[in-house]
């Protein structure tokens, strides 16, 4: 990736040399260090080349390198320039929707980038690279946009935890029969779409496949047989394919007629679009059919690719060298018979070229005509006239021939690398049919629905379901749960309820089902309505990120500040236990005055779910309007509990952290000794509520004596050692207390 920074302004600029994808946009709107952050998330590149200005930018070199750990290096400054001629006179320029870009006077921090990141690859790759060819300047709002935590938190590609792909979205939703249908899959879980007829055409076209098993299952058949292609054709632009690549090639072209003619049969927009621009590129497949064996050699300088047929050249030399074989033959004989030395042979190697070799028993044999060649310990090697002019025969063929099929293997790659352009149009398509069947197969197989896509800004899911956990857990044992949010009444729902119950995973699996919809996937739910959603926001959880000198609570209250900059009507936001990393008052101010602005309709109403511990925020629905408040059910057995893990309306003042602790296995002894401490607390809490109670019906400067009493009697309990007491002590404590209040 090249980053070009002018002023505020940043021009961004990606290329995958082993695909030649290539792709550029510009930053120039508000908060925009934060959306470079974003558009690095969204493409995680290998390795960044700055100018000079962001080079020099310390504190935001740290910041991309600290979140992203990669490599990250000054590039020559006279290269970011906004000169057009170089880039329209070799590359083919693309909008996002595929059509030619012929102006760039508002693209022109793109353009700078663009030139910055040609420089360098010209620089370091050392030849022309044939198969970058196209760039596409996307816009920044085609896409739904993720920032970092959000991709992080929601894991969608890869685990928080380890990196791994296991347990995310993309793990559950990859059923690629291809490495490029992978690769494309996990490009579209990075840009959900915005535009409700392209998400509309994708999920048309997932439900013809997911439909007609017959389709789908001939379709996965032909995948499977194709090859990497964008890969080979790299290959074949860098100039290291062998012949082996090519064949490989071949054997995935082959597979074009028939996926052409399985497409010819469906009706969905798509797919028929799909079966329109699909070329069979026979005139490819002819070439290397033509000249190129079915298995050939691994090394492209010795010989033995080329068929028969393909250069009469060829033909003759490979004739010359079968019929040296013969003549060497031929020759052994004739000089077993004149010399009467039955174990006699003509045998070769790499130093003295061919020979007659005679054991030593037999060497009174050996006539006078022979040349003395080497002497082994058992043996004799020698030449004759006749064997040296044959050897030159032989010999010369095979040289010329290893050459001249070189060549011509040569002449092949540079006529493949010719139609890169529509080699790389094919595999395209071949992705895009792979992640459609993908999303086909995972919604048969787990049993998702067709997600209704909108323009109003409800998001209406019935019987929502979390697809990793879902995947995870037994079959059937996941809790299904509604959602309802909107613009108007339901635009903000406080959730509350116990540690583990899931409050988490619920508000996730909303955010994932979310962007599975406009991604073009079916959803884990009984019915969807997903109104497009311009951006998803997440606050969840938060380590400490001492390296950069800033606490869990700093790091929470930066991510909440970009949220509240960033977030608009149209956008999605996942809280969880906002302020907990402060103290109780300072946190419930904070969470409180949050919820109450992300609520504002004016300031910035976005759909929102807002998980808490502070029981006080159920308070907001009476005062703040578009507030509802949810709580997680939870099912008393005696002293323990049982999570229903299921949303219902209303709030809840009980947060079961001491039941929490005792299924996490903490020590039965100090679950006990929190119980006690529990019970004293609320004791005294509710002691001061009647205090205060009585206190408001008391006449202004009337004193309750009974009040005094009451909490004098509350310190004196709180202050007695339970586990200390003797029984009899316990008695007479217990008298004392009874003459106090009497």
């Amino acid at each position: 990736m090249s980053i070009f920074k002018k002023g505020i302004y940043f021009g961004v600029a990606v290329c995958d040399v082993s695909t030649g994808e290539y792709y550029a946009t510009q930053i120039n709107e508000n908060n925009n260090f934060e959306r470079l952050l974003d558009e690095i998330s969204r493409f995680s590149p290998a390795e960044i080349i700055a100018n000079d200005l962001l080079y020099a930018s310390s504190e935001e070199i740290a910041k991309i390198k600290e979140r992203f750990g990669l490599y990250i290096s000054k590039a020559n400054e006279e290269a970011f320039t906004t000169n057009t001629e170089k880039i329209i006179e070799n590359y083919e320029i693309v909008s996002d929707k595929g059509i030619k870009i012929h102006t760039f006077e508002d693209k022109l921090f793109a353009v700078a980038a663009i030139n910055g990141l040609l420089d360098y690859l010209n620089q370091t790759q050392k030849i022309k690279l044939e198969h970058i060819n196209t760039i596409q300047i996307y816009n920044t709002n085609k896409y739904m946009s993720l920032d970092i935590n959000a991709r992080r938190n929601l894991e969608i590609t890869e685990r928080m935890r380890d990196k791994s792909k296991k347990g995310t979205l993309l793990w559950v939703l990859d059923k690629t029969s291809t490495s490029m249908g992978g690769r494309m899959l996990r490009r579209w879980l990075s840009d959900p779409l915005i535009d409700i007829f392209e998400i509309r055409n994708r999920l048309d076209a997932v439900e013809e496949l997911k439909d007609n098993i017959m389709l789908r299952g001939d379709i996965v058949e032909t995948l499977k047989k194709v090859y990497d292609i964008e890969r080979l054709i790299g290959k074949i632009s860098y100039g290291n394919a062998n012949a082996r690549d090519m064949i490989s090639l071949k054997n995935s072209i082959k597979q074009l007629p028939e996926i052409k003619a399985i497409l010819s049969k469906t009706n969905s927009a798509l797919i028929q679009k799909l079966y329109t621009q699909l070329d069979e590129l026979k005139d490819v497949y002819m070439l290397i059919d033509k000249a190129i064996i079915e298995e050939p050699p691994i090394s492209v300088k010795e010989g033995g690719m080329i068929k028969k047929g393909y250069n009469e050249e060829v033909d003759e030399l490979k004739s010359a060298t079968t019929d040296g074989k013969k003549w060497l033959m031929e020759l052994e004989v004739k000089e077993k018979e004149q010399t009467g030395i039955k174990n006699l042979k003509v045998g070769f190697n790499k130093v003295f070229g061919y020979f007659i070799e005679v054991t030593k028993s037999n060497l009174s044999q050996v006539p006078e005509r022979f040349i003395r060649k080497q002497t082994l310990t058992n043996a004799e090697r020698y030449i004759t006239e006749e064997l040296k002019n044959l050897e030159e025969k032989i010999l010369g063929s095979q040289e010329k021939l290893i050459n001249l099929e070189y060549e011509l293997f040569l002449e092949i790659r540079c006529e493949l690398a010719k139609q890169i352009k529509r080699i790389q149009n094919a595999a395209n398509i071949i992705s895009t049919l792979d992640v459609l069947t993908s999303f086909a197969t995972v919604a048969q197989d787990l049993n998702y629905t067709k997600p209704t896509m909108t323009e109003d800004g409800i998001i209406d899911i019935q019987g929502g379901r979390h697809p990793v956990i879902e995947k995870m857990l037994p079959s059937g044992s996941f809790v299904e749960n509604n959602t309802y949010l909107d613009k108007e009444a339901d635009r903000l729902s406080i959730i509350t309820g116990p540690n583990m119950a899931g409050k988490s995973t619920y508000m996730r699996q909303v955010a994932l089902i979310t962007l599975m919809a406009q991604v073009g996937s079916f959803v884990p739910a009984t019915k969807a309505n997903i109104g497009i959603v311009d951006k998803i926001f997440t606050r969840v959880g938060a380590s400490d990120d001492l390296s950069m000198g800033q606490s869990t609570f700093m790091v929470e209250m930066m991510e909440v500040a970009n949220i509240l900059k960033e977030a608009t009507s149209d956008s999605l936001v996942i809280l969880d236990e906002i302020g907990r990393g402060t103290s109780t008052y300072d946190g419930l101010s904070i969470a409180w005055a949050v919820a109450s602005y992300i609520a504002d309709k004016e300031k910035c109403g976005a759909k929102t779910l807002f998980a808490t511990h502070y029981h006080e925020l159920t308070e907001l629905e009476n005062q703040v309007e578009g507030v509802k408040n949810y709580s997680i059910a939870v099912k008393e057995k005696g002293e323990d509990i049982i999570f229903l893990r299921k949303i219902v309306k209303g709030g809840t003042d009980e947060s079961y952290g001491i039941h929490v602790a005792k299924l996490a296995g903490v020590p039965a002894p100090v679950v006990k000794k929190a119980n006690e401490i529990l019970k004293s607390l609320e004791r005294k809490s509710a002691l001061s509520k009647t205090t205060e109670k009585e206190n408001k019906k008391q006449p202004a400067g009337q004193l309750d004596m009974y009040n005094y009493k009451l909490a004098e009697l509350a310190h004196e309990i709180d202050k007695i050692n339970l586990n200390e007491l003797t029984p009899i002590e316990a008695l007479n404590t217990l008298v004392k207390l009874k003459e106090s209040v009497s």
